[in-house]
């Protein structure tokens, strides 16, 4: 039996990011290398995988650049071919691509192209990669998947609060990220006996370095509609997601965390 701090223990798994050299990716791939796991980290730039890696690396942890197109099929197959016989541990699901704009500016294929990289590909990702799951499960009795959700699955986002209608979080985004939460449940629900968890991580306002440099006056006023009175700091996406890939939640299943400093309290 494990004890203290060894429940969050990663030594020994191997992980798969998706999204991973995005804002919150990085600091959530860096958490899986520092507890022990081989990261495995995704991104369709393979100059940015790179860099990455170089950085896990240079920390003295394990990583290794798995860098591809989630939204293709075709893609995820050919990396798949590729860890044939290979278990993964973990799988995050935390890829996304889009724009901004309310429902008044914004076009119909906005939705298709969020749905596809949100839930789509998370589906085929995770029905490609079963088998490694599944080996996973044999060698250490435990997979967990993480699903990169959105407070906005769940509020909608205060108009007021952008510039103009350009500016606005999207409809498309929190649309495709609700179905991914409804997704989560499903796969827990399908998994869950075979000791594949899913779980959700439904983070609220962190906006990157650039916006919080570039917008002062936005920062104040995002942080005003937080119970705790602020933005969100990229480091405070760790716990959670360490807390969910690991042995310490072996009991947490088709569940959504929010981290969001309160957001959705009000």
């Amino acid at each position: 039996m494990q004890k203290g701090t060894e429940i969050f223990s990663l030594k020994g798994k191997t992980a798969l990011i998706t999204g991973a050299t995005g804002y919150l990716g990085t600091s959530m791939a860096l958490i899986l290398a520092e507890a022990g796991a081989k990261v495995l980290v995704n991104s369709r730039s393979v100059e940015r995988c790179n860099v990455l890696v170089q950085k896990i690396l240079d920390a003295g942890f394990i990583a290794e650049s798995a860098a591809f197109d989630v939204s293709s099929l075709n893609e995820i197959q050919s990396f798949a071919l590729k860890q044939q016989g290979n278990p993964i541990h973990i799988i995050i699901n935390n890829a996304y691509v889009g724009g901004a704009g309310n429902i008044e500016v914004s076009g119909g294929d906005s939705y298709l192209t969020s749905y596809d990289i949100t839930l789509v590909a998370a589906h085929n990702l995770i029905q490609t990669l079963l088998p490694n799951l599944r080996l996973a499960v044999e060698e250490k009795q435990d997979a967990s998947i993480i699903n990169i959700a959105s407070m906005y699955a769940m509020v909608s986002p205060d108009q007021s609060i952008y510039v103009s209608s350009k500016d606005t979080n999207p409809p498309f985004y929190g649309a495709a990220k609700a179905a991914l939460l409804q997704w989560t449940k499903y796969a827990a629900c399908e998994f869950g006996a075979e000791k594949i968890r899913v779980n959700a991580i439904s983070p609220g306002p962190f906006p990157s370095e650039q916006v919080q440099i570039t917008a002062p006056s936005f920062i104040k006023t995002l942080s005003k509609k937080v119970p705790m009175e602020r933005i969100g700091q990229t480091e405070e996406i760790k716990g959670p997601t360490l807390f969910l890939a690991s042995s310490a939640s072996s009991y947490v299943n088709g569940t959504n965390i929010v981290v969001d400093g309160g957001w959705t309290c009000w």
